[in-house]
């Protein structure tokens, strides 16, 4: 059954970490997937990810080179960062540790009402 008000609370969060070697980890995640009840194609799914980038109030970018894009995000008005992918057909909100629910809301309200179908939305989380 679709969700049209689904719960984005955040059940747990990254920690991040900085290796001796450089850059930065995560340990542990949390996932929300939001899967079109529509059947859509990754190509499809990245196509209406960039539209809403593109059209509202987000500064993102794809900074990585990896078989799939992966989008850094920053919700202008909320001040919310997070990643996005897509991936298995659906559309994935990876929290950050200083992201909030509200961000992670508004951007699955306007992928929403940017596309022709209801969403699902599920939450996933790993902290091992």
């Amino acid at each position: 059954m679709p969700a049209r008000d689904p719960s984005f609370a955040i059940p747990g969060r990254p920690e991040r970490t900085y290796p001796r070697g450089g850059g930065v980890e995560y340990e542990g995640e949390t996932v929300f997937v939001l899967s079109p009840a529509a059947d859509r194609s990754d190509g499809d799914l990245e196509a209406l990810v960039t539209d809403v980038l593109d059209a509202d109030s987000y500064r993102s970018g794809d900074f990585m080179e990896l078989p799939m894009p992966l989008y850094l995000v920053r919700d202008e008005e909320t001040a919310d960062v997070f990643r996005v992918t897509v991936r298995n057909r659906a559309v994935q909100l990876h929290v950050l540790p200083e992201t909030e629910s509200e961000g992670l809301r508004r951007f699955y309200e306007r992928l929403r009402e940017a596309s022709d179908c209801e969403w699902s939305v599920a939450c996933r989380t790993d902290f091992g």
